[in-house]
């Protein structure tokens, strides 16, 4: 919910809008796509949970995990736009459209399979993270539906729990998570490109 607009935005400030920040951005996203998810992860827990702007939450370790997640999905958004062909741009705005309905109603439609894939390889890249969320959602033992207080548990996290403590029964329960794991993904995998074939982009 974070970072696939803000990575997508960025990509088409990137790409289309080519304004005097251009460098810039660019330049930020390669700094953040070399940020190990360790610092990240400290970073948020420096500034934002030290600092008591937030608790131990899940929304404190969603905040670290777009921090991570953010230049694979603006990155790879970018190089999907540039595929797009500049003829297209050109018709559309010979026909009189602005700049703003080229974006929506070219652009992004015939990128569209293009931006599914980096979101997917964006959420893929953070899926399995376990550092930056001990930082910040910091793990619990019972369910917490609620992602603005309170400590919240999360699957990378209770794998790492039960390696360590490293019982027979514990070590099953941490392949059996990681095994969870690997299915969500491959589902989400599977559900998004279903639905990129289903609207034939």
């Amino acid at each position: 919910i974070i970072s696939i607009p803000l990575g997508i935005l960025a990509a088409l400030y990137v790409t289309e809008v080519r304004g005097r920040l251009t460098p810039y951005v660019r330049f930020f996203v390669q700094a953040m796509s070399g940020v190990p998810s360790i610092v990240a992860g400290l970073f948020v827990y420096a500034a934002i949970v030290i600092s008591g702007i937030l608790p131990y939450s899940g929304l404190s370790g969603a905040i670290a995990l777009s921090i991570l997640m953010l230049p694979t999905v603006a990155r790879t958004a970018e190089e999907v736009l540039l595929v797009v062909p500049d003829d297209l741009r050109s018709a559309a705005l010979a026909l009189g459209a602005t700049q703003r309905k080229v974006v929506r109603m070219v652009v992004l439609p015939s990128a569209g399979a293009g931006l599914v894939t980096a979101s997917i390889l964006g959420i893929a890249r953070v899926a399995g993270e376990t550092a930056p969320l001990l930082f910040t959602a910091f793990g619990a033992t019972s369910l917490n539906s609620n992602p603005f207080s309170e400590p919240m548990s999360a699957l990378p996290i209770y794998i790492f729990t039960q390696l360590l403590l490293g019982g027979e029964n514990d070590v099953a329960r941490a392949w059996f998570a990681s095994m969870i794991l690997m299915i969500m993904v491959g589902l989400l995998f599977g559900t998004a490109r279903f639905l990129v074939g289903r609207r034939g982009l």
